[in-house]
């Protein structure tokens, strides 16, 4: 449930991007003008959406989290860990992106070429944990 179509940092700023790709991915999504965005300064992005059907399989996921509008976690890696909730798998490219469907959900999404900045090539599958943020009090 990678992202698409936001606003990137400077090619300048870019540069300064560690180019090793981790083994198991963090974000944070949250609401903003009603759509599911992240930012990620390790990777140069700010505000970047969900859309075409992964925005809608994040609905179904955060409906037990109270409050996910305000910020939830979001684990990904193309390999299973323990603990991930959701498998993602591969069905096609599509505008420069990827579609994957997830059984558990019986849903399709588009991720974004935004992928590529967490994986050197489309991974067959991804698996995703979603937790709730703990409270910044805590």
């Amino acid at each position: 449930m990678i992202a698409c179509t936001g606003v990137s940092k400077s090619d300048s700023d870019s540069k300064k991007v560690n180019n090793k790709m981790n083994a198991i991915n963090v974000i944070a999504p949250y609401k903003y003008l009603d759509m599911w965005v992240f930012d990620d300064e390790r990777v140069g992005l700010v505000q970047e959406p969900f859309v075409s059907g992964a925005d809608t399989m994040i609905d179904k996921v955060v409906a037990h989290i109270s409050n996910a509008e305000q910020g939830f976690v979001m684990l990904f890696s193309a390999t299973p860990f323990p603990g991930h909730d959701i498998k993602l798998e591969w069905r096609r490219p599509d505008g420069g992106g990827n579609w994957y469907f997830s059984e558990a959900l019986d849903m399709e999404g588009w991720l974004c070429p935004a992928l590529f900045k967490y994986f050197s090539a489309a991974p067959q599958e991804i698996y995703v944990q979603i937790k709730a943020k703990k409270s910044d009090a805590a």
